[in-house]
């Protein structure tokens, strides 16, 4: 009744209320005063509420209630003071009593908070002191490496101090768990946070930070490194103890708002980091083209400026970044098809990188080829022209020919560094990337389609490539021929000498280019890749040679030379490894006999080998006795 006489009248309360002795009474008394009237309350509305149209209820304890909650406060207030005092004075003892008497206020949790609250560690200076031990001094730019260190050393002294609040909780409060777990909290929703906003701040995907200043890939990093140091600490609390707080959940909820762009920021990254290695090679490029003046304005200026040669190297570099990308991936994916969604468009960004690189430096080796075709056409020349003419013409032609070989070579080596790239691409995605992809259905299946779908277009240009390597290779063999070979090679002015059994000149110079240049095809190729392409050339040589005896007639000594040639021809292509090439050349080295027999002969030379049939009729007339014998109505039957 004391309570609830007049609102905010305090004045005529009994001793026990203002007495500092009774304080732990008063507290108590105070708070069963108000259940009662709190109960009292509850009561009066049940009664207003059934009693319908009764107007004149009793007065209840609404007054008492506010008073009661004004002293209470007042109460409370006074205690929290004397806590301070007590708590500054580290007497543990006086703490204890007042935190006790606190506990029946809301179950202590304004004396507990208040407590946390005041705690140095939660000072500005401190904050500040944080910044500074891990990002370092202002305006320079931070490093993972320092900042892990600075992050290692800033946890380990909060941890330590959190330690040694825990016993200094314990010895204090009833309820010591509930302390913990809020001064774990403000640890995780106060300090930590503000260095964190400090330290990672969220880039912009359209404008992203220039490579100059760290790129991307300096945020990821740092990323990276707080939520793994972070990840530590809450390990090192939950040790210490913190009630019934989610330490990891609240952790998790502070890196929320990075992990919502991670993956689109990886692969800025990855395509920022791409995008400054082709600028770097293509200013090296540049570089070196200036200093050596050889690089002009035509079309093959423009490919070999925008495309740098392959490099292992650089791939391998290309396979670095995306390593680190999907560490970072494994890191922050903690389930794990999460972690397969993650890795997938991680990975695609690696395909592309080297479809694109592979591709261009196989069209920079291409173009090499094809200036060597234009240089070649440029000096085609036809028959009637002067002596002066013909002879510059041929040194040009034979210029033309060493551009042919050496972008035959380049073209092989870029074939070689592209395949060891693909390789290396390969192995990779064996070794990291297909374990991480199986926990989604069709992952696995769908990243090998894609990769083969990336390279198709590598492939592609490889091929065409290669395609142009043989026509370098077939229109020199075709100029070495035509300028080596002799009529008198293959028809001997005097047929009583004893024939040479040599190689011709022609066919000598011919085998001894084709073995020269193709050193770098058998190093350059392998696998079906290299049998394909050989055997294709071993045609091509093949059918060449056959054109070019057609402009020769033969007498039985050229016929002997002519096998000689062949025998040549035969044991170079052997080294294809290619069955089909070696039987034709060994059909040649058969249909050779039809300028060696005598007239009589060729009859059944031609019905005891069936094979060389078909061929034999054009060879025939070759003969530089076709038609003296009269062959064509000797031989009729055979055709008819």
């Amino acid at each position: 009744m004391e309570f609830n006489r007049s609102p905010g009248d305090l004045t005529a309360l009994s001793p026990l209320f203002s007495d500092d002795n009774r304080v732990a009474e008063a507290a108590s008394i105070a708070q069963k005063l108000r259940s009662f009237a709190d109960e009292d309350i509850g009561r009066q509305k049940t009664t207003v509420s059934t009693a319908v149209g009764n107007a004149t209820s009793n007065k209840g304890l609404e007054v008492a209630i506010t008073n009661l909650q004004e002293y209470c406060n007042e109460l409370e207030n006074r205690l929290l003071a004397r806590f301070d005092v007590a708590t500054q004075k580290r007497n543990l003892t006086t703490m204890g009593e007042y935190a006790n008497i606190l506990s029946q206020f809301n179950r202590g949790t304004s004396a507990m908070q208040h407590y946390v609250g005041l705690r140095p560690m939660f000072d500005v200076e401190v904050m500040n002191a944080d910044a500074k031990l891990v990002l370092g001094d202002e305006g320079t730019q931070p490093s993972p490496s320092n900042v892990a260190n600075g992050l290692s050393s800033m946890f380990k002294e909060i941890a330590d101090t959190v330690r040694k609040e825990a016993a200094t909780i314990a010895a204090v409060f009833p309820s010591p768990k509930d302390v913990m777990s809020i001064l774990v909290q403000r640890v995780l929703e106060d300090r930590v946070p503000k260095l964190l906003e400090k330290l990672l701040q969220k880039p912009s995907l359209v404008n992203p930070p220039p490579m100059e200043e760290g790129g991307l890939v300096l945020y990821l990093r740092l990323l990276a490194v707080a939520y793994e140091k972070t990840q530590e600490f809450a390990k090192d609390l939950r040790g210490v103890g913190c009630g019934d707080l989610d330490v990891e959940g609240l952790t998790e909820s502070l890196f929320l708002p990075h992990k919502d762009i991670y993956i689109e920021c990886e692969q800025a990254s990855l395509k920022q980091l791409y995008k400054a290695k082709m600028d770097e090679l293509r200013s090296e490029i540049q570089l070196s083209s200036e200093s050596s003046g050889t690089i002009g304005r035509s079309k093959g200026a423009s490919i070999v400026l925008s495309n740098p040669e392959i490099s292992v190297t650089v791939v391998t570099e290309f396979v670095r970044w995306n390593e680190e990308a999907i560490s970072r991936c494994s890191l922050f994916s903690l389930q794990p098809a999460t972690l397969a969604a993650s890795v997938k468009p991680v990975f695609t960004c690696l395909l592309d990188q080297v479809s694109q690189y592979t591709t261009g430096g196989l069209e920079r080796a291409r173009e090499g080829l094809t200036e060597a075709a234009s240089l070649r056409e440029k000096h085609l020349l036809g028959t009637s022209v002067s002596r002066r003419v013909a002879a510059a013409a041929a040194s040009a032609a034979e210029n033309a020919a060493a551009a042919g070989e050496s972008s035959f070579r380049s073209f092989m080596v870029a074939v070689q560094r592209c395949g060891s790239s693909v390789a290396i691409l390969q192995q990779y995605f064996v070794n990291s990337i297909s374990r991480l992809l199986l926990p989604v259905d069709g992952a696995h299946a769908a990243s090998i389609e894609e990769m083969a779908t990336a390279m198709s277009r590598a492939e592609s240009v490889a091929c065409k490539g290669l395609q142009q390597c043989i026509e370098t290779v077939m229109a020199e063999v075709d100029r070495l021929l035509s300028t080596e070979q002799k009529a008198t090679d293959y028809r001997s002015p005097d047929d009583g000498i004893i024939p040479d059994h040599r190689p011709t000149s022609a066919c000598a110079c011919a085998v001894a280019y084709l073995s020269r240049v193709l050193e770098s095809a058998f190093t350059g190729l392998e696998g079906l890749n290299k049998q394909a392409f050989l055997t294709e050339l071993g045609n091509r040589l093949h059918k060449g040679l056959l054109n070019h005896w057609q402009k020769f007639t033969f007498n039985p000594s050229g016929g002997l030379r002519l096998k000689r040639d062949i025998t040549e021809y035969g044991e170079f292509v052997r080294s294809f490894i290619a069955p089909q090439v070696d039987e034709k050349f060994e059909q040649l080295g058969i249909i050779a006999n039809v300028f060696i027999v005598a007239p009589e002969s060729l009859g059944p030379l031609i019905e005891g080998t069936p094979s060389i049939k078909k061929d034999a009729q054009r060879f025939i007339q070759l003969r530089d006795d076709y038609k003296n014998a009269k062959l064509a109505s000797r031989l009729s039957s055979l055709w008819s």
